[in-house]
């Protein structure tokens, strides 16, 4: 349903899809996802006022009901001010737009056979050392936890014995795990957390992000007896009451980033403790050990959740880190005259990375090669 109303939105959508897209919204809970998703998709990112998605979605319906042809399709008033739906931004002295009369994009054999968006995935280490692959449709259980394949659940009545599982989500992949304490953890590719099978009562409820980045909505600490909970990162510690916020600790990035979603965090490492405000990010240099916080849209930090990739404002460099990571496969920027080149976007996970490549190759000349473990551009 997501891939098909971004198609609808970004006026990439095939007469069939279109017809699809009507049969599906025939049915209220397709109804209901579809505005859901024009919400998310919309009222983070308009330049002026936030835009009235009620109306918003009316007139997007509306247009359903009326469109015969795809390319007829006139996007809201106020949305041709933002920078949403997928429309790719080139930020040089001025700004490129596009997403009218482009070309078809070519269907690639070589994109189908190496490249294809991530799924739910993971491996979960237990504290003998051995191991259990997470895959969706495959269901795991035991006393303490039971797997869907999508997400992971500990039981709070399991063992009383503290003991440490890992959850690894590889390149190419996505998971969800909820704690023992009711805390909800969405893992991103390429991303390890260590956590504790059970929680001692009125003690610390202490996790390691070993490395990559989450989103944490952590259980109150009145529902615990007081017991704060803390996220031990790269060079960092986290510690809340009960809030949701993100951290991005890359092992191939030079900084760790914290985002407040919610509530109260404070950041610290053994010279710095500053606390955050919503809406704000701490930014760890890891060679300093400086912490600086600046102000950010939450959204664009943390659409990766949701399934969505937002770039804000982001170097071409940035966004080619992102997808390898998703579509766990190696983008090499040959031509380093590109990587600081910004854009602006907001894309479907679920999409095909050549869909992503290839507005970007017709507006900055780019060129780029796909082999069997790499693509290179050039």
């Amino acid at each position: 349903m997501k891939k098909i109303t971004i198609k609808y939105i970004t006026n990439t959508i095939s007469s069939k899809e279109l017809s699809e897209l009507k049969v599906l919204l025939r049915e209220k809970k397709n109804q209901d996802l579809f505005k859901d998703y024009i919400k998310d998709y919309y009222d983070i990112h308009t330049l002026l006022n936030k835009p009235d998605i009620d109306s918003a979605y009316k007139k997007i319906w509306d247009t359903i009901n009326e469109k015969e042809q795809p390319r007829q399709y006139v996007l809201p008033s106020w949305f041709k001010y933002s920078s949403a739906a997928a429309l790719i931004v080139l930020t040089f002295s001025f700004s490129y737009f596009f997403i009218n009369n482009q070309k078809p994009i070519n269907n690639l054999n070589s994109f189908e056979e190496v490249v294809s968006p991530g799924v739910d995935k993971a491996t979960l280490t237990l504290e003998d050392g051995s191991s259990v692959v997470l895959e969706k449709g495959q269901h795991y259980n035991t006393e303490e936890v039971e797997s869907n394949g999508e997400q992971i659940v500990y039981n709070k009545k399991g063992s009383t014995s503290i003991s440490y599982n890992y959850l690894t989500v590889p390149r190419g992949g996505k998971f969800e795990v909820k704690l023992a304490d009711d805390t909800q953890v969405w893992l991103n590719s390429e991303s390890e957390l260590k956590y504790p099978v059970t929680f001692k009562k009125g003690e610390t409820r202490q996790v390691v992000l070993v490395y990559g980045e989450a989103y944490f909505d952590v259980s109150p600490s009145e529902n615990h007896n007081g017991a704060t909970f803390k996220v031990v990162s790269n060079l960092q510690e986290v510690e809340v009451l009960g809030t949701e916020f993100n951290i991005k600790a890359y092992k191939d990035e030079e900084s760790v980033y914290t985002t407040l979603a919610e509530g109260k965090v404070s950041v610290r490492n053994d010279v710095f403790k500053e606390k955050l405000n919503v809406g704000e990010q701490s930014v760890l240099n890891e060679v300093t050990g400086n912490i600086k916080i600046k102000t950010v849209n939450v959204y664009n930090e943390t659409a990766w959740r949701k399934g969505i990739f937002s770039f804000k404002n982001k170097p071409l460099k940035e966004i080619m880190k992102a997808l390898s990571r998703w579509y766990d496969i190696d983008i090499i920027i040959k031509n380093k005259k590109l990587e600081d080149i910004r854009f602006n976007g907001v894309l479907s996970k679920s999409m095909n990375l050549e869909e992503i490549l290839e507005p970007i190759k017709r507006n900055i000349n780019l060129n780029y090669k796909v082999y069997d473990d790499k693509i290179v551009l050039e």
